[in-house]
């Protein structure tokens, strides 16, 4: 469906604006259906952005500075999800042996195996992004690379 009938707008002031409105609508609608996929396993967005990111990292751990650093959503707070994580004993913290004013975070095996049921929904799987060739997905992700340019 056009995003003219998705928002019921038929007109906008340019192209820019279109587009503009396009990506920001797109944005969320990917983010409600990849949601809607995690659910199941109990995991938010953030939090499986941060198992990710923790499995790429394993076995060494990684610190939560470095986390805020790789994390995809800049404005999720990244303390409070490892706690949640930790809560759920998909990831253990602990004081760095070397600095103690750091702490160390790193996935647990319970962490690794539920990464291992959600792989099948690695790259955007029913998030409507496999509807793309991969020319056009290569071509997605240069605009997108181009929009974040100088900004």
């Amino acid at each position: 469906m056009q995003i003219e009938e998705e928002i019921k707008q038929p007109v906008f002031r340019s192209l820019h604006q279109k587009a503009y409105i396009n990506l920001v609508y797109t944005a969320g609608w990917v983010e409600q259906q990849q949601s809607a996929h995690f659910k199941p396993f109990g995991v938010s967005l953030p939090q499986y952005n941060i198992l990710r990111i923790l499995r790429g990292q394993y076995p060494r751990p990684a610190t939560v500075s470095m986390l805020i650093e790789r994390m995809l959503d800049k404005t999720s707070n990244a303390s409070r999800i490892v706690d949640k994580l930790v809560a759920k004993e998909l990831v253990s913290r602990q004081q760095c042996p070397k600095d103690r004013r750091t702490v160390d975070v790193l996935i647990t095996e319970k962490g690794l195996d539920l990464l291992r049921q959600m792989d099948e929904l690695e790259g955007g799987k029913g998030t409507g992004i496999t509807n793309l060739s991969d020319e056009e997905a290569l071509e997605l992700s240069r605009l997108l690379d181009k929009v974040r340019k100088n900004s």
